[in-house]
């Protein structure tokens, strides 16, 4: 997905409650800026923009594709669910398009009804797929240890974005789907190159799936340090950016195309598992030959953000919509939310000593 970005707080969006995870609890549900603290909730920086990166009442700059987000009619903004899709209440004559009414599920006249997207890409949001399995990590490169891992300095990063397998009782493991939060599973994380990596994974799981592995996630100058290479560059690469290398642009954000508008409603169900289903959108580990690291470490820059240690809560690098808002390339940094938030765009990668 080679293309340019366009990111918005849910406080631009209205965001409303999400629907239930795994865990018994809804993804976060609240976007802020850099200087307040997460109250949980997926984000369209994926995600948010960090505190001065969009003006207060309007849509981010990069957005020129999406269109000004439309405030819809004056009875949209009650969330509803038709056959497993998450939607809005609103008018029948505003559901056109790629959305399509439900009737008998929304407060209000006839006319209101349940609009849920259209699913013309033929993803079904109720099919967990499993593009993963079979795959297998390489052993260790430059002396570390454990599979799908090289060295940097003093310590082993994995090679490729983190894919996970969940652990079933007894210990065998089966590939867990990469559009779906893992809730309370047992878990761990692979560096596998030509994987879909993970997204739609919080700080915690992220870390917990490095330590079922052996490993940990990486602190950020670890992070960076990878990133950057010895040279300290500002991409991967290089210190120029070049367009294309790495999959860190689109012109259309994935919910304004899957959602077939940009109004604000759409930013309360960046959840969906066809998000990151969309062509062109999140690519496969590796397939980015020239998104490599002097130490040969793919896809730091864009694909998904990639959470590391910090209990604040910090994720890196940018995702496969935006490589810039909040710092070029291996300077990008959101810092805007807790642990315990996920969306379509949150990733991971893990380290070891």
């Amino acid at each position: 997905m080679k293309r340019a970005l366009l990111s918005l707080s849910c406080a631009l969006a209205a965001c409303g409650p999400l629907p239930i995870d795994d865990d018994g609890g809804p993804p976060d549900a609240a976007i802020e800026s850099d200087a307040g603290a997460d109250a949980g909730s997926p984000d369209l920086d994926a995600g948010a923009a960090d505190a001065g990166d969009v003006d207060a009442g309007e849509p981010d700059a990069g957005m020129a594709d999406a269109g000004q987000p439309d405030a819809g009619p004056p009875d949209a903004g009650v969330l509803c669910t038709a056959g497993g899709l998450p939607g809005t209440c609103m008018d029948v004559s505003a559901c056109i398009g790629t959305r399509m009414p439900t009737a008998g599920l929304c407060p209000g006249p006839s006319s209101v009804q349940c609009c849920t997207p259209r699913y013309t890409n033929s993803c079904d949001p109720n099919v967990d797929p499993q593009p993963n399995l079979g795959l297998m990590a390489s052993p260790g490169d430059g002396g570390c240890p454990l599979p799908g891992m090289v060295r940097v300095t003093t310590f082993c990063i994995d090679q490729y974005e983190g894919s996970i397998l969940e652990v079933l009782d007894g210990g065998a493991t089966r590939p867990w789907s990469p559009y779906a939060n893992p809730g309370t599973r047992v878990l761990r994380a692979q560096s596998v190159p030509g994987a879909v990596p993970q997204g739609y994974i919080t700080q915690l799981q992220a870390a917990a799936a490095c330590a079922g592995a052996g490993k940990r996630l990486c602190t950020d100058a670890e992070w960076l340090r990878a990133c950057r290479g010895p040279a300290n560059t500002t991409y991967p690469y290089g210190n120029t950016r070049l367009a294309g290398v790495c999959n860190d642009a689109r012109s259309v954000h994935p919910a304004v195309e899957l959602y077939g508008t940009g109004a604000n409603w759409i930013y309360s169900h960046i959840d969906s598992p066809c998000l990151n289903q969309l062509q062109p959108g999140l690519d496969r580990s590796g397939v980015n030959t020239g998104c490599v690291s002097a130490d040969g470490v793919y896809d730091l820059m864009g694909n998904l953000h990639e959470w590391t240690a910090d209990p604040n809560g910090t994720f890196r690098g940018g995702f496969y919509v935006d490589t810039a808002i909040n710092g070029n390339g291996c300077l990008y940094a959101t810092t805007a939310h807790a642990v315990t938030h996920w969306d379509y765009s949150t990733g991971f990668r893990c380290c070891a000593d």
